[in-house]
């Protein structure tokens, strides 16, 4: 405490831990150089100008590393105001000091007794010839370029500084300077621990990173501090729009660096989307903003080669090895699917619910008192079945109102079979059997086409004549069909048009393939027993499959993976595509990541998918996205369950003759960047 040498030196070894762990921003506590708790010794000229001078030395001493630095100290301003700041650091030289605006005195704090509060003052624009204020933003940029994942002319790079107490203020700075471009809020804070306070502190970071849509990096003071009344953790987060990306742990005497990468592209669509934070400009909240470009050197060349703009692209991050691949931060393999089994039963009834109360909304607006479904022993029909019992309990109908009917056809496996008439006499519902091969046999001879030929007509027409039939037994019975199709489907338009495609409610429409999987899994495990939880676990491990080609020797030929492609993949795709508007480059990047690493339970350390299967079913993904926008945009009405929907009235709208050149060109690119690296 009051050790200005020590505290320096203990600065400037943090600083240069981080910046060789690939850092390019690095935020230091409050009051660092001097420590929080000197007390009157910050009426000291000798702690004062000591600390200035460290101040210096400090940014000499770190010139030639790529890293902007945040460190805290006590400055006094030439008309003798004295203020708690943050400065910050880079290139050698201090380029911006910015002063903390509220000022707690109350209970342990007493800051009113040394500083001055900078909210309301007249504040000079400089102090010993560096700019000064709380309207400073700092603009991040390597000498060499820009930030990656940053464009000409964009402002991802910005960093907005408040300090401590500023954060538990009720209109806190971090919110006008998001507004006015600063993506990168850091918090040098002080925050002594007491019970509990810990989870509100991370609880009010999380808050305010996602109302501002930025990412948050908050650094608290260590025990190091004087213990005389109070105890300081050394919490520090990292936290990126609501989610903590890193933390440290607290009560340790020694110094934790905490590294993470963050996603500024994503911050940036996250704003574009965000009609909120638009219209907050027309308040009159947001004001001019100094900005200070801060060049920094450039960091040290990792490999031999420069990497390409698309490469710099993909990482969208400050600081990583982005071009192996490598970001200092969790790339979930299955996005829609939380790892975590507590939260993922949690979220698997939230979903159901919605699901169910959605289609029960619509039986009592109906008045129906009857549906139908087509059940196939497969894993979306399953689900809906479920969803559709659901809702007809909550509403006190009785089952026998639920008309399944399973339909073979030229494809039908005795095991979909088999489950399929299980399961509806597992859930004491009505089942109906209707063969449709006899029905489609003479369609193709009414339209003179070749049985023989397995091609899209000889599918299409099966899908079709079922969709048929479940209309008019709909009809007859004085209901509605309940369609199966799921969000993956939709995506790719893996749907016969006018087909199964169509219902008068998609139960489904807002869940994609891999949480289909999962809640059915759920159900099986958790919602019920005997029979039933046995038939379901056997859908969950059933290929999935249309079965709409013939069996050979009574075997199934047909998997849709095998055709157009695994649904982990896509599901990933579809998540970073439709979620964040990720260009293909970087969907490529952290598909690589997420699909080299161990999988759960063990799962062998080699890559699940090579980036050659990665690049090719990238392109399928956009192929089929783009081309099949059509059948979307006449999709039936459904419950959005999560983040991604495709409703062309909700969630996505896009013209149906869009060109996916732009993104296919990109697409080739990195195809010739993985054949030239592999040879």
């Amino acid at each position: 405490m009051a050790d200005v040498d020590f505290n320096r030196s203990a600065t400037e070894r943090a600083v240069r831990v981080a910046a060789g762990d690939g850092a390019a921003l690095v935020v230091c506590p409050e009051l660092g150089l001097t420590g929080y708790t000197a007390g009157d010794l910050f009426f000291s000229d000798l702690l004062i100008e000591a600390s200035w001078a460290a101040l210096h030395d400090l940014a000499v001493a770190l010139i030639e590393l790529p890293v902007a630095a945040v460190v805290g100290l006590p400055v006094r301003a030439p008309d003798g105001r004295m203020y708690n700041v943050a400065a910050l650091l880079a290139g050698g030289a201090v380029r911006g000091i910015v002063p903390k605006q509220y000022l707690p005195n109350r209970a342990e704090f007493y800051e009113d007794r040394w500083f001055t509060r900078a909210l309301g003052a007249q504040l000079p624009d400089h102090v010993a010839g560096v700019p000064f204020g709380t309207d400073l933003v700092f603009a991040l940029e390597h000498d060499a370029g820009g930030i990656p994942g940053t464009y000409a002319g964009s402002t991802a790079a910005l960093v907005g500084i408040e300090i401590c107490e500023d954060l538990w203020a009720v209109e806190p700075p971090s919110g006008p300077l998001a507004l006015a471009g600063a993506t990168i809020i850091v918090n040098p804070s002080g925050s002594p621990d007491q019970l509990g306070k810990a989870d509100y502190r991370r609880d009010l970071v999380r808050q305010q990173a996602a109302r501002c849509l930025a990412a948050y990096l908050y650094a608290g003071s260590n025990p190091g501090e004087s213990t005389m009344d109070v105890v300081f953790g050394g919490h520090g987060l990292i936290v990126e729009n609501g989610s903590v990306l890193a933390e440290t742990e607290r009560f340790r005497f020694d110094e934790q660096v905490i590294v993470a990468d963050i996603d500024v592209a994503r911050l940036l669509h996250e704003r574009h989307m965000s009609s909120s934070f638009a219209n907050a400009h027309n308040t009159g909240r947001s004001s001019p903003l100094r900005t200070v470009r801060v060049a920094l050197p450039p960091p040290p060349a990792s490999r031999s080669t420069k990497p390409s703009t698309a490469e710099l692209d993909a990482g969208a991050a400050l600081g990583g090895d982005i071009a192996a691949g490598r970001l200092r931060r969790p790339v979930v393999r299955m996005p829609f699917v939380p790892a975590d089994k507590t939260q993922r039963n949690r979220h698997c009834e939230e979903i159901f619910m919605i699901q169910a109360t959605g289609l029960a909304k619509r039986l009592r607006h109906t008045g129906a008192k009857t549906v139908t479904i087509g059940i196939s022993g497969g894993l979306d029909s399953t689900l809906a079945l479920l969803v559709i019992a659901r809702a007809f309990d909550a509403l006190g109908l009785p089952r026998e109102g639920i008309v399944g009917v399973t339909m073979p056809g030229f494809g039908t496996t005795d095991r979909t079979y088999q489950n399929a008439l299980g399961l509806m006499a597992a859930l004491k519902i009505t089942a109906r059997e209707i063969p449709i091969a006899t029905s489609v046999r003479q369609h193709f001879a009414d339209i003179g086409h070749d049985e023989a030929d397995h091609d899209v007509t000889y599918e299409n027409a099966q899908a079709r004549e079922r969709t048929q039939i479940l209309m008019d037994l709909a009809n007859d019975l004085g209901g509605f069909v309940v369609g199966t199709g799921d969000l993956s489907e939709a995506a790719l338009g893996w749907m016969t048009f006018n087909g199964d495609h169509m219902s008068m409610y998609h139960v489904n429409a807002g869940v994609p393939k891999t949480l289909v999987r999962h809640l059915v899994s759920w159900a099986a495990m958790e919602v019920f027993e005997g029979e039933a939880s046995r038939i379901l676990a056997d859908v969950v491990a059933t290929p999935i499959t249309p079965e709409l080609l013939p069996l050979k020797d009574g075997k199934l030929e047909q998997k849709t993976e095998d055709t157009v492609g695994p649904y982990e993949l896509h599901d990933f795709f579809l998540y970073h595509v439709v979620r964040f508007g990720s260009r293909p480059a970087k969907v490529f990047a952290l598909a690589r990541q997420a699909f080299a690493e161990p999988g759960p339970l063990g799962a062998a350390a080699q890559p699940v998918y090579d980036e050659a299967t990665i690049v090719k079913w990238l392109e399928v993904f956009h192929r089929r996205f783009f081309s099949q926008q059509f059948k979307r945009s006449s999709m039936p009405d459904g419950p959005k369950v999560g983040s991604v929907a495709l409703s062309p009235r909700g969630d996505w709208r896009m013209p149906s003759d869009a060109s996916a050149a732009p993104w296919l060109a990109e697409i080739a690119a990195l195809r010739a960047a993985s054949a030239s690296t592999v040879a």
